[in-house]
């Protein structure tokens, strides 16, 4: 094992905690770690981490500490208890919270850490527990960069880190954006495959056109970034017009073909909503616009 590598501790050990805990104690880190249930520590033991018996015990080991929970009310409600175990707890601590959350949450968390006196790094894995350590593997951080700085290279034992800036709920935001792309996709191949399904067509047949067009689409993607940063989305390409005119045929085919339109229904009211502002010569760019709240 290399010489020399900073410890780590590693609180919740979900399927990605332990992924986490594994990907610092194959990069050389020593690794303490701590779960609510104690028995999942067993097989990161067998690895050769160490159990600590409470949170501030296992904080206490190491100058980085890793928060990877179900959700932020469980790391804010963990870090209440840190002080009362120990005043000096988290004092020059660096808390890196991998837990998903949003950006007032990760806000609010680094107020916490400010006022303990410790460092606050928020982050947002972009990957799944089998990803960790792995190529394509990346987590989002945000927060007090010096602290980001000085960690990083024990960071990237999990994955490739990028800095996203130091507000604290940009990370956040970024993972949760990034997933709304793929839930979007996800949503929209779903009902692809129940419209196809209706007439008996393969999932597994259809995927073979299906992953080809929305590759091919998604390569829009920058023209739409350029449009949205310039406010210039005039297009001659697929104007908001055009598709007004075709989407009440998507509502028709799934309302005959017995297939739900929840999903769909909301974008016919987009469009409806972009004819009568006058958007009408606009490419689909124009949406992300309305998607704006207005105050």
């Amino acid at each position: 094992m290399p010489a020399n590598k900073p410890p780590v501790s590693v609180l919740g050990l979900g399927m990605m905690g332990s992924a986490l805990a594994a990907a610092f104690l194959k990069a050389g880190h020593p690794v303490t770690v701590w779960n609510r249930s104690p028995a999942k520590t067993g097989p990161l033991v067998a690895q050769g981490a160490l159990p600590a018996k409470t949170a501030a015990e296992a904080v206490a080991e190491s100058p980085l500490v890793v928060f990877c929970l179900l959700t932020n009310d469980n790391v804010r409600e963990l870090f209440a208890t840190l002080p009362d175990a120990d005043a000096e707890a988290v004092v020059g601590k660096t808390l890196v919270n991998l837990t998903n959350g949003t950006p007032a949450q990760a806000r609010d968390l680094a107020d916490w850490a400010a006022e303990h006196g410790a460092h606050y790094i928020d982050g947002g894995i972009m990957a799944v527990p089998q990803m960790i350590a792995g190529p394509h593997a990346y987590v989002l951080y945000s927060g007090d960069e010096q602290a980001y700085e000085t960690h990083r290279s024990t960071l990237a034992a999990v994955g490739d880190t990028k800095w996203t800036g130091t507000d604290p709920g940009l990370a956040a935001l970024h993972d949760l954006a990034l997933l709304t792309g793929m839930y979007g996709m996800v949503l929209g191949v779903m009902q692809a495959f129940a419209l196809v399904r209706t007439e008996n067509i393969p999932a597994t047949e259809f995927s073979e056109l299906l992953v080809p067009w929305i590759g091919a689409m998604l390569a829009g993607a920058p023209e739409w970034a350029e449009a949205i940063d310039s406010g210039r989305h005039l297009t001659d390409v697929s104007s908001i017009a055009v598709n007004h005119a075709a989407f009440p045929n998507f509502l028709a085919a799934f309302r005959d073909q017995g297939v739900r339109a929840d999903l769909f229904e909301p974008f016919q009211a987009i469009l409806d909503r972009a004819m009568t502002e006058g958007y009408e010569a606009d490419g689909l760019s124009r949406i992300a616009d309305l998607l704006r709240a207005r105050s």
